[in-house]
């Protein structure tokens, strides 16, 4: 895809990886329609672009705002790339996680990519070229403790991309998942952040994982998976996943210890 000639929808845009592409597509002359609660991390960014971004303020959860997204969709002429960025998540063991935040999880990290997408279909089949970009995680590939709802949201989006991608086999719509790993982003809670120092675990740089998307973008790739030994667990996982498994269980009382110690520190109203 000509970056250039992109007409974008982008959700998460306010994040730290949804920025950091916002941001890349505007140096590169996209339009993109930037969906996010919150304005004020896009208030720099609309400024110096005022010509090729703008911002729907949408909860992507809700059927209005995401008419209001098509909309705006529309009024930019249709669209040739949907990036699905929005996210959320929550790290703890599953008994610690009331109804409601499994409940959020689940609703935003694949029911609303599921229905947007759905929404704004025809106009992606309308260009001569176009592509629904799925932001997931490694996590949609392992299933790892203290993780259990955010990974259920995240197989699911990889397996809603794998399926799209074959039912739009014979459209000129393709479809790329991208996995990252852990990133540096205000997702991560200081819990989560203590288990990666903990396990001396990588974590990339939004701006990073953002060029690396653009480029598979760019390159029309169908998946992206980032980080090393990351991608090599994702394959060992598929293939003997008991050797993932007994690798895990010795992370076990590590985990349990953060997450129950951050439930203790920061107990729920």
């Amino acid at each position: 895809m000509q970056l250039h000639e992109a007409r974008v929808v982008l959700t998460g845009a306010s994040g730290g990886i949804g920025l950091a592409i916002a941001s890349a597509l505007c140096a590169a002359g996209a339009r993109v329609v930037a969906v996010a609660r919150h304005q004020a991390p896009l208030a720099p960014l609309l400024e110096r672009h005022p010509q090729h971004l703008c911002w729907v303020a949408a909860d992507l959860t809700q059927a209005g705002d995401r008419r209001k997204v098509l909309a705006a969709a529309q009024a930019l002429g249709g669209i040739n790339l949907l990036i699905n960025a929005a996210g959320i998540n929550h790290f703890a063991m599953l008994e610690q996680l009331d109804d409601a935040d499994i409940d959020a999880m689940l609703a935003v990290n694949i029911g609303a990519p599921i229905c947007l997408t759905r929404l704004l279909l025809p106009l992606l089949k309308q260009a001569d070229s176009a592509m629904v970009v799925n932001v997931g995680s490694t996590y949609g590939s392992i299933g790892y403790p203290g993780y259990a709802s955010y990974c259920a949201s995240k197989f699911a989006l990889r397996g809603f991309s794998e399926a799209l991608r074959r039912e739009l086999a014979d459209t000129r719509v393709g479809v790329l998942y991208v996995a990252p790993r852990a990133t540096r982003t205000p997702m991560n809670s200081p819990a989560a952040q203590a288990l990666n120092a903990a396990l001396n675990a990588s974590v990339d740089d939004p701006q990073a994982v953002a060029d690396a998307v653009i480029q598979a973008i760019a390159g029309d790739r169908r998946d992206l998976f980032l980080g090393w030994p990351e991608r090599f667990f994702v394959r060992l996982n598929s293939l003997l996943p008991s050797l993932v498994d007994r690798g895990l269980r010795k992370q076990l009382p590590l985990i349990r210890h953060i997450s129950h110690k951050s439930s203790h520190e920061h107990p729920k109203p």
